[in-house]
């Protein structure tokens, strides 16, 4: 079974949750990205990366299953809420992270 939907030239959920965990895990502990730093690696042939910015969603969905935070203004915040840029970045369990 394909990562990607066959009909569709827009990765997956699963495709771009890998690329937000691959940047992260390339970064120090506590790092953060760009949601456009995503967006632009799965940027392929007639797919340019702003049209990708559905990485806003799938960090969400992290969000809400404990693996990342989105930060603004160096706080984290609600994605659900959050207006104009954000940074994400891992969670840390059982170091009094957010």
């Amino acid at each position: 079974m394909s990562a990607e939907d066959p009909g569709s030239a827009r990765p997956d959920v699963a495709v771009i949750d890998a690329a937000i965990q691959s940047l992260l895990a390339d970064r120090a502990d506590d790092a953060t990205l760009c949601p456009s730093e995503v967006a632009r690696v799965l940027e392929r042939p007639g797919v340019p990366w702003r049209s990708l910015m559905d990485v806003r969603a799938a960090a969400a969905r992290l969000v809400d299953e404990g693996q990342l935070l989105v930060m603004q203004g160096g706080q984290a915040v609600d994605p659900a809420t959050a207006r104009g840029p954000i940074r994400l970045r891992r969670r840390h369990s059982g170091r009094g992270s957010p």
